[in-house]
């Protein structure tokens, strides 16, 4: 409680009513990214199939616009534009009761809870970190995380628009030093990547699956990018024990199968948030207590 008074109430609250309107626009990019990268999917693909087979591709022009901005925000089962009254993030869910304001049908809870959860780690960072360019940084790692956390949720996709471009992002804030120096952020980065990658090859070879995505691979060479090569033990074994405990109960709760795939991404983004803040304190407690 006295480190957060070290820091000025306005500072935790414009970063509260900053993570709540970010929130709002990450439940935006949660549901239409995926989307949109399947409408350009299908539409390269189309495109490959009619210059291979001769046939002119039918025209896209008149396709209604779908992309971060529009159409505006409405509701899906009614199709009733969402007033800027009935989109204040938490406060609008909280009024309306969880429902919509035309037709009453419910709104997923998962919409406030990500509003809440983006305020939350905001504060969280500037009371860690304070007014700083750390903060700056630090903020846009947890805003993408928890935008990489549910569309992986959902699509068990790790979009390339976000993880490669947080690739570079570590490599530029450690080029200031902020985290880890550069030369640790660089090798965190390639070892991140080859790590995942030489585990996906052999498991290839032993069971002629795929064990998980290209985007895990992305996902961890980002956070080594960030937080340093000597970090990447830690997040391995944490989003590890974490995904091995919440996906046994996930499998029980649903009832289905030891095959079912299981997203990798939102254990590796917790383990990366942890290694962010505790990082430090767990590698150096673990090593007072092994003894070395």
């Amino acid at each position: 409680m006295l480190e957060l008074l070290d820091q000025p109430v306005w500072l935790l609250s414009l970063g509260g009513i900053l993570g709540l309107l970010v929130g709002s626009f990450l439940n935006v990019v949660i549901y239409r990214l995926p989307v949109m990268m399947q409408t350009a999917w299908r539409d390269d693909c189309q495109s490959f199939l009619a210059e291979d087979s001769g046939v002119e591709q039918a025209s896209t022009e008149e396709r209604e616009r779908f992309d971060l901005i529009k159409p505006d925000s409405h509701c899906p089962q009614c199709n009733s534009p969402i007033r800027a009254w009935q989109n204040i993030p938490v406060l609008s869910y909280l009024i309306q009761r969880g429902k919509c304001a035309s037709c009453s049908a419910p709104i997923s809870i998962r919409y406030p809870l990500v509003e809440a959860t983006t305020a939350l780690l905001t504060m969280f960072v500037l009371w860690q970190f304070g007014n700083s360019l750390q903060s700056a940084f630090a903020i846009l790692l947890c805003w993408s995380l928890i935008t990489l956390t549910m569309i992986d949720a959902d699509h068990q996709l790790l979009p390339d628009s976000i993880t490669l471009p947080l690739i570079w992002l570590g490599l530029i804030a450690n080029s200031f030093g902020l985290f880890v120096d550069l030369n640790s952020a660089v090798w965190g980065a390639i070892a991140g990547y080859l790590s995942l990658w030489s585990v996906f090859w052999l498991f290839k070879l032993l069971t002629n699956k795929d064990g998980m995505g290209y985007g895990d691979f992305k996902l961890l060479a980002a956070l080594g990018a960030w937080l340093g090569w000597k970090m990447l033990p830690l997040i391995i074994v944490l989003s590890s024990l974490v995904g091995a405990v919440l996906g046994s109960l996930m499998l029980l709760r649903k009832n289905q199968s030891q095959g079912t795939p299981i997203p990798f991404g939102p254990y590796l983004a917790v383990a990366g948030g942890i290694a962010l803040f505790w990082g430090e304190y767990l590698v150096s407690a673990y090593l007072d207590y092994s003894g070395f």
